[in-house]
Formats: structure tokens, sequence, C-alpha cells
């Protein structure tokens, strides 16, 4: 198997809303995005997947050599070797790597976030600086274009939180600051057993529609940012911003029953919404 089509495969069996928007790039440009996507992915499954935490902190500092060595032009993982010859092309940077693995170190060594200061940090790490990447790669002539990268990637990691409230807390996660749990009134263990009677009271609720006003305001934000100049080239990232709106909106409806379940949209809808965007640029 080929780097390029280990990253394919990655990119195509994770299901994921981005492998939508990728489909209607330009050969090169869609081979950047999916060499990038399989290294977040690979670096995002360590944390993931590993149950033993030494293992898993030993494995990311061997990716943080593996960045070393693929910007010295010596990859040896597939992803690195299909990231590799894009590198210069798109502007990525070894500090553009590193965030991601830096922000999955936080994963490994941190379960909770005291407040919303400390949960933006990590989200610029694992959602903002791939914004950036991801809109120097699909194409750009406006700096403000950037801005608009990382308040997207913002709205939809915010997004992601809403969803995986219980996926997370079966980890022993809560990525909802605690200062704004108190505000509520929810209390950590209500999160943490997830099928309590009290788990879906009005407390929680309510904080859920808190989070969910700031990812709505996120998107807003991100798309008052969007130059004219640059719409047309950024179509996958307003293609993955309807998506998780959609995808935002679902919840909402469902009266944020995340606790239990994971909602998702079928694969069938992703693509018409991509389509979609794909045909009114907006």
């Amino acid at each position: 198997m080929t780097p390029e089509q280990y990253v394919q495969e990655k990119a195509a069996g994770s299901g994921s809303s981005f492998y939508y928007a990728f489909l209607f790039l330009p050969a090169q440009r869609r081979a950047a995005i999916t060499a990038f996507y399989a290294f977040c992915r690979e670096v995002d499954d360590v944390v993931d997947e590993v149950g033993d935490p030494g293992v898993a902190a030993a494995k990311l500092h061997w990716w943080r050599g593996e960045v070393a060595a693929t910007f010295d032009g010596a990859p040896t993982h597939p992803a690195t070797r299909a990231l590799l010859p894009h590198l210069r092309t798109f502007g990525m940077t070894p500090q553009h790597l590193l965030a991601v693995i830096d922000g999955c170190r936080i994963d490994l060594e941190q379960t909770r976030f005291l407040d919303f200061a400390g949960l933006a940090h990590y989200c610029h790490l694992v959602a903002g600086v791939v914004g950036e990447v991801a809109c120097n790669i699909f194409g750009r002539t406006e700096e403000a274009t950037v801005r608009y990268a990382h308040r997207l990637g913002l709205a939809m990691q915010l997004t992601n939180i809403i969803r995986d409230v219980g996926e997370d807390a079966r980890r022993g996660r809560i990525y909802l600051p605690l200062d704004e749990l108190q505000r509520f009134d929810v209390k950590v263990p209500e999160i943490l057993q997830r099928h309590a009677p009290w788990g879906y009271s009005e407390r929680f609720t309510a904080l859920m529609r808190f989070q969910a006003q700031r990812a709505h305001d996120s998107f807003d934000a991100a798309l008052a940012e969007l130059p004219d100049a640059d719409r047309e080239r950024q179509k996958p990232g307003l293609m993955m911003a309807n998506i998780y709106r959609t995808l935002l909106r679902e919840i909402e409806r469902g009266g944020f029953r995340v606790l239990h379940q994971r909602t998702s949209l079928t694969p069938l809808r992703k693509l018409w919404i991509a389509a979609r965007t794909h045909l009114r640029a907006r």
C-alpha cells in the first residue's frame, strides 16, 4: 500500500464530515488535506485508543520526533510520507503539526477545564490550528481568512464537545468548563453517572443551551470574518460549517440527550449538505 492509499483509507474509514468536503477539491489540494487529516487522526488515536497513559505519552513523543524528521525530508510513517510533498506548497510548518500533538497531550494529561479560557486554548491547538492549515490548503488571498478559519475551528470543536458529553464521560473526561457547571448548578457526578435519574434535569438542559448558543455565536463570528474574495476557495470549510451546524441543530431539537447517545448525520445527508453548499457557495 502506498502512503497515498494509506491516508485515503484513513480519511474514508473515519466517517468524518471532513471527508465529504475533501471530495470537491482539485486533486493536489485533496491529496494535501487528506494527508494532513490522516496525520491528525493518527495523533488523536494515540489518546483515544492507547489505554496505558505512559505508552500514549511515549507515542506522542515519537510523533514529535517524526515531525522533525519529516521537515528534514526523512519521514517514516505513511501519513507523514504522504504529507511531505505538500509542506512547502501549502505553507505548513513544524509549529502547525506540533500544536496538534500538544493538544492531544492535553487530552492525555487533563480531564477537566476550570473555565472557558482554558478550554479555548485547547480548542486553538486541536481545531484552530487545524483550520488554519486547512484554509491555506483550500487557498486564500486575505489574512482575515485565517481568523475565519480559527473561529470556525472553535465553533466545530464546541459542537463536538456538546455531541460527545456522554462519550467523554465514559472516559472520565468533562470538557464543559467547571465554572459553568457551577453556574448552572450541575454537579460533576451528574455528568459522569450518565444514567442517573437526575441526568437530564432542567439545570443540565440550561447548561447545554448555553453551550450551544456559544457554538452558534462562534459560527456566526467565523462567517462574518470570511472575506468575499476567498469565499469561493473556502467552499470546503463552508461545507464543514454547514454539516456541523446541522448536527448542532439536531442535538438541540432532540433536547440535548447527549449523556446516553451520540447524535450523528447519515453519510448521505452529509454528502447532500456538501453538494448543496458547493452549488451555493454559502
